[in-house]
């Protein structure tokens, strides 16, 4: 017994210093590229923040201060690519969206999104108001309050509670609904990456995928791109005004 409980000691201690280690392996990157970009030393910081996401995976947070180093390093295409990064993972972030703004201000293309019915971007705009992580507990959430309403209404002796379940379970039931689809179409921009932003100086976006297309027209770096298909190395994109054509997939870096 005592040699079992001298092994679990010592395995517990190793559990903690490993812990301890790896929260210290993942704070040292962050604290010296905030150090950097206090100092003005944005290439570093760009540096740190890159090596941080490769060794400890996605964040928004990270994806955030990585877009304001390279903003303040004036390349503005890699900005605005990870404010987008930032944005797919935390779409409510006001500040990530206004910092975005404020880099796209700085691109050449100033393209006008086609004119979307009222009540389908007010639908996007309220979905935009969590992540998928909120939208999927959300759901979580009011399930079991539709249970406890299903429950109230079938096996509560008086009326008035019966009521009340009934009409709680109807706003319940809409609002996992609303929060599910939520969460499954945050998730799928996530997955699908179906956005990119030209990477290349100037690139001209051509009727076929082939060097001989006819020439539509040209795009610069810092501009967001729907990719709608790929053939090879090429990849047929629409803009927000509705425009279509193909470019070579090496001037895009997809979001």
């Amino acid at each position: 017994m005592k040699a079992k409980t001298y092994i679990t000691g010592i395995l517990s201690v190793f559990f903690i210093q490993c812990t301890v280690w790896s929260v210290l392996a993942q704070d040292g990157p962050l604290k010296e590229a905030e150090v950097a970009y206090t100092q003005g030393d944005y290439n570093k910081a760009i540096e740190l923040y890159e090596e941080t996401l490769e060794s400890n995976g996605a964040s928004a947070e990270i994806y955030y201060n990585l877009g304001n180093a390279y903003y303040r390093a004036n390349r503005i295409a890699p900005a605005i690519l990870n404010y987008e990064r930032a944005l797919l993972l935390d779409p409510g972030d006001g500040d990530i969206r206004f910092n975005l703004q404020m880099a796209r201000e700085k691109t050449v293309d100033k393209i006008e999104p086609v004119g979307e019915f009222f009540l389908v971007k007010w639908i996007y705009s309220l979905q935009n108001k969590g992540s998928v992580d909120s939208w999927a507990m959300l759901g979580i959430v009011t399930f079991l309050l539709l249970i406890f309403c299903l429950l109230l209404f079938f096996f509560s002796r008086w009326v008035r509670m019966k009521k009340v379940g009934f009409y709680l379970g109807i706003v319940c039931l809409l609002a996992v609904i609303v929060a599910n689809v939520f969460a499954k179409n945050q998730k799928n921009e996530i997955v699908n990456h179906t956005h990119a932003i030209v990477f290349s100086p100037t690139v001209t976006v051509k009727s076929s995928p082939d060097v001989s297309g006819t020439d539509l027209f040209i795009l610069h770096e810092g501009t967001k791109v729907f990719i709608k298909s790929s053939l090879g190395n090429w990849k047929e994109i629409e803009l927000e005004d509705g425009n279509v054509g193909w470019l070579p997939g090496k001037d895009i870096e997809i979001i």
